[in-house]
């Protein structure tokens, strides 16, 4: 077994801190946990009356007792079930009630955590662990609260008033109850010795086959394009041949331990029954009292095997724990200094950076952009374009050298300071569930309708924003009124308009976009540009067609810099990729096409590209 999750970046809390989180829990509950233990108490405690009522019916037949005593107890019986029925449902909903309101409060922090995490640490991590933690544990830590505590509380203060009820009839015996704990206790500690391990082999698993299944979902175009359908089907089924394993495993120690359990129930009522019945022949106690201790030991196998039965979800939902509270205990990718930029000129000083140590992917870049500026990044595909956009836009920080803006590294601004200087805007977007309204305050929390309608009027969509039938009040995403791709990227645009940046760094923001539906953006664009620094990763070349100026990224390093024309002049890398670029058939038709607003304006043509969004 592997339980050394290499491949896993998000870190996983240990078990003092699934403890202390657990106490903090509960001492934030004190009040409902309380009344929760007490009305179980009570249950018990009217679960309890049964066995001995029985008992002393047995003890009034057996000497011949009045029938009025036996009438009574007969009635006695009926009242306590009736009331043990009662006390268990109120019980059992306060249970569910403290239950759901646990879980709430972890998933909202689960939630609150997440949406904080680093962007860089959540990109290294992948898709598959953060889903992971976001379904399956979550889903698992679910069960176990909503339905887990409930029944723990329920079974262990039976168990525990059980046994005080057969101690205080007989404890001579009472003696057959210690016959199942042998069974219990080896099995049970084997288990759990192992338990933790495997499980969080398990979910690692899940969290790895998640993200196949997700990486292969996405580029699906690229995987059939470039015929590694093999490929991946290989990779699938080597996770899950993983998953299997760990599931074989954690339901092997399952195997071994529950015959031992199961076994070890029905000893102890075995027991009392030959060890009750030889008291009562030699006169140590009565038939009523051996009866009473015997249907408390039964009574107690329910109970007991519910605990027992919990205790294995209790591993699955205390590893779940784990990783949900290991989202928050990423530190930090930055650490703000208080320093405030002093103008809004972006400098990139001899930067390096690595995915992994020793393969470095910029190799001592440097570049100088000035305000209102339009520089295009071009090169061939893995030069490094898309990292050093990242960088530009301070999404990460460098190895080694510096980016800055007005004189301040970019990673020691607040997120929230960073973001009203750069922007990355790719072509991922996303329309969040909630009103419209709600989606454009994610910029700007504090804005006032009249902004909101300003930034929708900016970027061309104020006319259908305000044509939806509860206007930006009405609910989108999810399960709310849908909104088509060029109406999520203008909303997006509309974002960005309110977080009102000095420098946009464009990737590729429009390429899965259709030509009609960028075409119907280019005028959102061109109001977001006006004025604005942009940097543009220009993936196809007549996106820096018309920039101020080209930027050749090869291996790491800028090998050319200058205008378009003195790059083509100059018949060195950016010549020879622009006229391959030329000759390309795709170019010629593009060059039919509308131009693109910003960067991609002017002679090379419009099909839309990267500067558009």
């Amino acid at each position: 077994m592997n339980t050394d999750p290499t491949r896993r970046t998000l870190p996983i809390a240990d078990s003092r801190a699934v403890w202390r989180e657990t106490r903090a829990l509960a001492a934030t509950h004190r009040g409902l946990v309380a009344r929760v233990l007490g009305l179980h108490a009570l249950a018990a405690l009217a679960a309890l009356a049964g066995p001995w009522l029985v008992g002393r019916l047995v003890d009034e037949v057996s000497s011949q007792g009045s029938r009025g005593t036996v009438d009574r107890i007969a009635v006695g019986l009926a009242v306590a079930v009736v009331a043990q029925t009662g006390l268990t449902w109120a019980a059992r909903r306060l249970s569910f009630i403290l239950g759901e309101t646990v879980f709430a409060q972890l998933r909202e922090q689960f939630v609150g955590r997440a949406v904080n995490l680093p962007l860089s640490t959540v990109e290294r991590a992948g898709t598959g662990d953060l889903v992971a933690r976001t379904t399956n544990d979550v889903e698992a830590l679910s069960h176990v609260v909503r339905f887990g505590i409930p029944s723990l509380f329920v079974a262990v203060m039976t168990v525990l008033m059980t046994v005080v009820a057969a101690l205080f009839t007989s404890p001579l015996a009472t003696v057959p109850i210690l016959f199942g704990l042998p069974f219990y206790w080896f099995s049970t500690r084997r288990y759990l010795k192992h338990a933790s391990d495997g499980y969080l082999w398990e979910r690692a698993t899940y969290a790895q086959l998640n993200g196949v299944v997700a990486e292969t979902v996405d580029g699906a175009r690229t995987i059939d394009a470039l015929s590694l359908v093999g490929v991946r089907r290989s990779r699938f089924h080597e996770a899950l041949r993983e998953c299997y394993r760990a599931e074989r495993y954690t339901l092997g120690l399952r195997l071994h331990w529950f015959p031992s359990v199961v076994f070890g129930y029905y000893v102890p009522t075995a027991g009392a029954i030959v060890w009750g019945g030889w008291l009562v022949i030699n006169g140590h106690i009565t038939a009523g009292a051996a009866t009473a201790v015997t249907l408390y030991i039964q009574q107690m196998v329910n109970p007991l095997d519910e605990v027992l039965s919990w205790l294995d979800e209790i591993q699955v939902g205390a590893t779940s724990l784990a990783r949900v509270i290991g989202v928050g205990a990423v530190p930090p990718d930055r650490t703000a200094t208080g320093e405030q930029p002093d103008g809004a000129d972006i400098t990139v000083d001899d930067i390096r950076y690595s995915y992994r140590p020793g393969h470095d992917v910029l190799r001592g870049v440097s570049l100088d952009l000035r305000p209102g500026e339009r520089l295009a990044i071009v090169g061939p595909s893995g030069a490094g374009k898309s990292t050093l956009g990242r960088l530009m836009a301070g999404i990460d920080g460098p190895r080694e050298g510096r980016v800055d803006v007005g004189g301040v590294p970019l990673v020691d601004l607040t997120l929230g300071q960073l973001r009203g200087e750069v922007a990355l805007v790719t072509q991922e977007h996303h329309v969040f569930v909630g009103t419209l309204a709600d989606n454009l305050l994610l910029a700007r929390p504090h804005a006032s309708r009249e902004e909101l309608e300003s930034a929708l009027r900016a970027v061309d969509a104020h006319e259908w924003a305000t044509g939806l039938p509860e206007g930006l009040d009405t609910v989108v995403g999810s399960g709310g009124h849908t909104l088509g791709e060029a109406q999520s990227q203008q909303v997006a645009l509309a974002r960005l308009v309110l977080a009102d940046p000095h420098t946009l760094v464009l990737d590729e923001a429009t390429s899965l976009l259709d030509p009609r539906a960028a075409r119907h953006l280019e005028r959102s664009l061109a109001a977001v540009v006006e004025g604005r620094t942009v940097v543009a990763i220009a993936h196809r070349l007549h996106t820096a067609h018309d920039a101020d100026r080209v930027a050749v990224v090869e291996d790491g390093l800028v090998t050319e810099i200058g205008t378009h024309d003195e790059l083509v002049a100059a018949d060195g890398p950016y010549a020879a990729l622009w006229a391959s670029w030329r000759d390309q058939p795709s170019a010629t038709s593009a060059a039919a096409g509308s131009p693109a607003p910003g960067v991609g304006q002017g002679r090379g043509g419009g099909e839309p590209g990267p500067g558009t969004i």
